[in-house]
């Protein structure tokens, strides 16, 4: 497919933009501006420029506005989170757009420090609004986005566990993930760490300031990297865009382990996510337990050709928000609904019913059910099941269960 594969790291600080196989990035402030005399939308360090000048009106924080369901009114026009969100990945896609000489977009993979279903939704709809169809489009975390990039270098940097420090404004985060190897599938989990020592970047500009935080990280590092075995720790953010500030820390973590700093680590991990969609085989064979996908799998109970068994409708390392099933049953004998719930310690495995109630009562296989499955979250299914009838002998109902599993 011929098109832009992108990867776009978005958040309320600076938002990144990565196109695979591609060495150049884009760092842009996560602002939007609107002059004031004319419908001219300005992002970045334009956006700041004009504000200082008095020609226009300037938005922050857009992914707390869109959670917050909150609005900016500019020049008499009140304008949405959404929308304003929408005008400004609008905006950041003209860079790569214009330097790669295409208006085609066949990928976008954004990454988001937390995966939230309202803030999946809205960027949804800024697909729809962009008119790029919504199957090319998907929201990782940025555990997700880690692990793509350290599975997309050489092997002998991911053969025992591998960190990451992310310092940001105000956020110092820890990930780390492994490679399990297992007789029947291999899988990879990982996991982030937001950290209690966080501190403003601002600190940098003095000595003593620098001092500090060189203290506070060396310490982080010192409890998070001990008795463990790593192949390699990663680094990211703006906080480490220069380290002369932090010779403790590099000293302490450059021991017997490579080290690299990658400014846009999780911009160029969503984009070798978005190259692996157009693959007809997958790159990354690996069952992936993180932020974002399921650690359980849930099956229910059938009867085929006179065996009971079990079909799977959700399975481990499934994305929570692209996993949704509708199917139609039968029902036989019990007027119930029975699944299993499995997660990774399989000691916990249970057993989860759903009464029929309020279902018209009829003869065994004369009740044919619509079951919907879908997640809230990494850790909530919701099972919508409608009583479908059978036939012009037995109509449908309105009966309706919607019923939450915590899985």
């Amino acid at each position: 497919m011929d098109g832009l594969i992108i990867g776009l790291d978005l958040n309320d600080d600076y938002t990144q933009i990565s196109c695979y196989d591609e060495e150049r990035c884009w760092t842009i402030p996560t602002v939007i501006c609107r002059r004031k005399d004319e419908e001219t939308w300005l992002t970045g360090e334009e956006a700041y420029a004009a504000t200082l000048l008095g020609e226009g009106v300037i938005v922050d924080k857009l992914l707390k506005m869109v959670l917050k369901d909150g609005t900016s009114t500019i020049g008499g026009t009140c304008y949405t989170g959404r929308t304003l969100l929408q005008l400004f990945i609008e905006k950041l896609l003209q860079y790569p757009k214009k330097e790669f000489y295409s208006e085609a977009v066949s990928q976008l993979v954004v990454t988001i420090q937390e995966v939230d279903a309202k803030l999946l939704d809205t960027l949804m709809y800024c697909a729809d609004y962009l008119k790029i169809p919504r199957e090319r489009v998907h929201v990782i975390s940025h555990t997700e986005s880690f692990v793509y990039y350290v599975l997309s270098q050489k092997k002998d940097l991911w053969t025992n566990q591998v960190g990451l420090f992310e310092l940001s404004s105000e956020r110092l985060c820890y990930y780390e993930m492994k490679v399990q190897r297992g007789m029947r599938r291999n899988m990879v989990q990982a996991e982030a760490q937001n950290q209690e020592e966080a501190f403003n970047l601002d600190i940098l500009d003095s000595p003593s300031g620098s001092k500090l935080a060189d203290k506070i990280l060396s310490a982080c590092a010192e409890k998070l990297l001990s008795r463990k075995l790593f192949s390699t720790v990663f680094l990211t953010g703006k906080g480490f865009e220069r380290q002369d500030w932090a010779a403790g820390f590099m000293k302490l973590v450059c021991n017997r382990r490579k080290v690299f700093v990658e400014s846009c680590l999780f911009s160029r991990g969503a984009a070798y996510k978005g190259a692996d969609y157009l693959q007809d085989k997958t790159s990354y064979p690996y069952i992936l337990i993180c932020e974002g996908r399921l650690k359980a799998e849930v099956s229910l109970k059938v009867m085929k050709r006179g065996r009971e068994g079990q079909l799977v409708v959700a399975s481990y390392g499934d994305s929570w928000y692209e996993s949704r099933s509708s199917m139609d049953f039968i029902v036989e004998g019990e007027n119930e609904v029975e699944f299993t719930i499995t997660p990774l310690d399989s000691k916990k495995k249970r057993l989860v019913r759903i009464p029929l109630k309020g279902f018209p009562a009829r003869p065994s296989r004369t009740t044919r059910i619509e079951m919907n499955m879908g997640f809230t979250d990494e850790e909530t299914m919701v099972m919508v099941i409608k009583d479908k009838g059978f036939g012009e002998l037995f109509p449908a109902s309105d009966a309706v269960i919607r019923q939450e599993v915590n899985l």
